[in-house]
């Protein structure tokens, strides 16, 4: 894919480590399309062994697929904002507790302080949706965020209605199409999918 120019992808990771091997191909995706990818990534992420893999070899690797060495300190992550470093801005995966504190105005991560800073310059965010309680609640946080300028959402659906009833996941595949839409100030349609 060319582009007339090259576009900065803030890509921030939380710790919904189920993800991580589809959030792994999204990177390859989006740096394969031309972009600088940049991953910032949340306490948990940087630090929580589950038995989806080591936080430390998670890491590695996508500082490999991206070629960008990551962000990972609120002090690092601040200069987001004064410095205009992101086009876009993507939360994925974005946990139900990373989506509460978003939705209301709390920054006590890394993660959550490069969206405070990218926000300040009214540039867009994308809410890549990964949490057991999207229909419970969190719902009146997704509803919030929905609600709030510039930010945009990765078309998510329940991923086990039996088993867990008020889940949802974003289509990751689907992350890509989100940015180029909100690089144009539109949400993609259906967003319930």
């Amino acid at each position: 894919m060319s582009k007339e120019k090259e576009r900065t992808v803030g890509f921030a990771i939380t710790g919904s480590f189920c993800t991580y091997e589809k959030i792994k191909e999204v990177l390859r995706q989006l740096v394969e399309q031309g972009d600088r990818v940049i991953p910032i990534f949340s306490d948990q992420a940087q630090n929580i062994n589950s038995r989806f893999g080591n936080a430390r070899d998670f890491i590695i690797e996508v500082q490999q697929i991206t070629g960008e060495h990551g962000i990972f300190t609120i002090q690092e992550a601040e200069p987001i904002g004064p410095k205009a470093l992101l086009d876009i801005l993507v939360i994925a995966p974005c946990t139900g507790n990373t989506l509460a504190k978003l939705s209301h105005g709390i920054t006590d991560s890394p993660v959550l302080m490069a969206a405070k800073a990218h926000m300040r310059n009214e540039r867009p965010v994308v809410v890549g949706v990964s949490t057991n309680d999207a229909l419970g609640a969190n719902l009146k946080n997704i509803g919030e965020l929905m609600n709030t300028k510039n930010m945009y959402f990765v078309p998510f659906g329940q991923d086990d209605c039996v088993k867990k009833p008020k889940s949802m996941v974003a289509h990751w595949e689907l992350v890509s199409d989100t940015v180029a839409a909100a690089l144009e100030g539109r949400q993609l349609q259906p967003v319930i999918r």
